[in-house]
């Protein structure tokens, strides 16, 4: 069982070397590329040092399984090229909507693995819907939920390294009185809060927004309609999402605890006390998604509002698309 790590020197391609490790998922042989600049780099990973090794001379023959957490660009390119000779798992958002791809949360809808041999690629969802599924697929199956209204409040980790050093570069200026620029941003980050993800839409939603409406809809059932809106926060690591929910069947806060109680990959930290929740602070580096703030809304029938927790580098990226892996060695691959 050989693998590669495409963007290995990334934000998420760091965090799928960790998350290997402390799911001792095994493997034979280990190969991490990486762009041209980072060619002989050394990566030292359970006690041996790896080079990094270039993506245009490399032969994924030699490998069972791809991780891809380079980009669109980079995935549009040279994931097809490599699904030809083994399995991709792409992080990116440019093979989600495919229809013969399978967009995965294994938590939730595992079963669509199944048709990973379509093309030979898997795709892993956006950070923000996989947190927010994994919640709603309890409720949905105990329930079933017709509409969800959800704002976020996204780290700026999720749009890579770049966007964190500006936050940090941002905040020294902020506090030192001095002038602030924005290079990736569109606004200043630092101290602010940003409600634009990703470019605008036609319909005045932005790529984001849109991009969870229709993941939750493949992943999970196409009759839930939902509503986004996507907002940057100063947050170095950790996606944070309010969420409204409106179900078919009657219901309250109770059962709704009782329910996500036993969901696979959460927990509920939910007191009615200071500090009775979980933040995205605490979330960092924790495999686990959080809920916390479960509430009946008190102007609807059968609706309730809660809020939802997770590292968006972790769960959001590299802890799914090694869980996607683990489970197409288990059950389709040897």
């Amino acid at each position: 069982m050989n693998i590669a790590i495409v963007g290995a020197t990334g934000n998420v391609g760091r965090k799928l070397l960790e998350v290997i490790e402390k799911l001792n998922f095994e493997f034979s042989d280990l190969y991490l590329i990486a762009s041209d600049k980072s060619i002989g780099k050394k990566i030292t990973f359970k006690g041996k040092t790896y080079s990094i090794v270039g993506l245009s001379d490399f032969d994924f023959s030699k490998v069972k399984i791809a991780f891809f957490s380079a980009g669109s660009t980079i995935a549009e390119k040279w994931a097809p090229i490599a699904a030809k000779k083994t399995i991709v798992i792409d992080n990116s958002k440019i093979f989600r909507m495919d229809k013969e791809i399978p967009l995965v949360v294994p938590e939730v809808n595992e079963d669509t693995l199944k048709n990973y041999k379509n093309k030979n690629i898997i795709s892993n969802a956006n950070c923000s819907t996989i947190q927010l599924v994994l919640a709603l697929k309890p409720l949905h199956d105990q329930f079933k939920i017709k509409r969800v209204i959800v704002s976020t409040y996204q780290s700026v980790s999720g749009a890579g390294n770049a966007h964190m050093n500006e936050l940090e570069e941002q905040s020294k200026k902020v506090l030192d009185k001095k002038e602030v620029s924005s290079k990736n941003f569109t606004k200043q980050i630092a101290f602010n809060v940003i409600p634009h993800i990703d470019s605008f839409m036609e319909d005045r939603y932005t790529k984001e927004e849109w991009k969870m409406t229709v993941e939750t809809k493949k992943i999970l059932d196409p009759n839930i309609s939902l509503s986004a809106t996507c907002v940057r926060v100063p947050v170095f690591v950790g996606h944070a999402e309010s969420v409204n929910i409106e179900f078919g069947s009657e219901v309250d806060a109770k059962k709704v605890r009782k329910c996500l109680e036993k969901a696979s990959g959460c927990k509920v930290v939910d007191e009615t006390k200071d500090g009775g929740y979980i933040t995205p602070v605490e979330s960092s580096g924790d495999f686990v998604t959080y809920i916390s703030r479960i509430r009946d809304d008190q102007t609807q029938k059968n609706s309730i509002n809660m809020w939802i927790v997770s590292d968006n580098l972790l769960k959001g990226a590299a802890l799914n698309a090694v869980q996607i892996a683990n489970a197409l060695i288990k059950k389709y691959i040897k």
